[in-house]
């Protein structure tokens, strides 16, 4: 009788720890689980939507991109809740307009401090979109930036621009040049340093979101190349 309390029954317990947990886990993403949390506008949920589709199919089960939404004031909250699910190997961004929100920069740092990404626009989500095309014009505000974005989208691909395009980020591929946009991205965030600016509120026009479509497609080319 005195034995249950020996090592036997521990070891028993462990082992259903281990049994536990391999139930409760999943199959880890060896590149990673990306989780992005954006806004109510639909722009920026449809261009990782595309991105996510674009994903080769021999590559679905090794890199995993989720879009939720969330209220702009409740970004981080919201990443680090669903992130918190499965901490181990989720990576939260999020991904916002500057446009009218007061406490942008407070939003960003808050990211920073919870080891969040910042996918981040100024003035605006198509002031990346732009870069696509090969430039990112100095436009302060964001429906000029709209406006301007919607004119140069109809020269280039013959079509009507709407934020309510689930096709977007396809059409940006067939029409534009994603390479470069990512590097026109870049170097439009380094004048804004190299200007002085520090605060996000002060970088225009500038984006954060070519670092993680970058980070993404790096995997994307890096995976291929071993497997080859």
């Amino acid at each position: 009788m005195g034995n249950k309390r020996g090592g036997k029954p521990s070891d028993s317990r462990a082992g259903k720890r281990k049994d536990r947990s391999k139930k409760i886990g999943v199959r880890v993403p060896e590149l990673g689980y990306y989780l992005i949390v954006t806004d109510t506008k639909e722009t920026e949920k449809n261009f990782f939507q595309g991105l996510r589709d674009s994903i080769p199919p021999d590559l679905k089960d090794h890199l995993v991109i989720k879009v939720e939404k969330a209220k702009t004031v409740e970004l981080v909250e919201r990443a680090l809740e669903l992130a918190g699910k499965e901490t181990q190997y989720r990576m939260p961004w999020i991904v916002f307009d500057r446009d009218e929100v007061k406490d942008f920069d407070e939003i960003i740092k808050a990211a920073k401090k919870n080891g969040v990404g910042q996918g981040w626009s100024n003035p605006c989500f198509e002031i990346w979109l732009h870069a696509y095309f090969g430039e990112m014009p100095v436009i302060m505000d964001s429906v000029t930036c709209c406006n301007r974005f919607a004119d140069k989208f109809e020269k280039v691909a013959k079509q009507k621009y709407s934020k309510n395009d689930k096709d977007i980020y396809q059409k940006l591929l067939r029409h534009g040049n994603e390479e470069k946009a990512i590097l026109i991205a870049e170097k439009s965030l380094q004048k804004c340093m190299e200007d002085g600016k520090r605060k996000p509120s002060e970088m225009c026009p500038a984006s954060m979101v070519q670092r993680l479509v970058g980070e993404i497609q790096g995997k994307i080319g890096k995976y291929h190349d071993n497997v080859r």
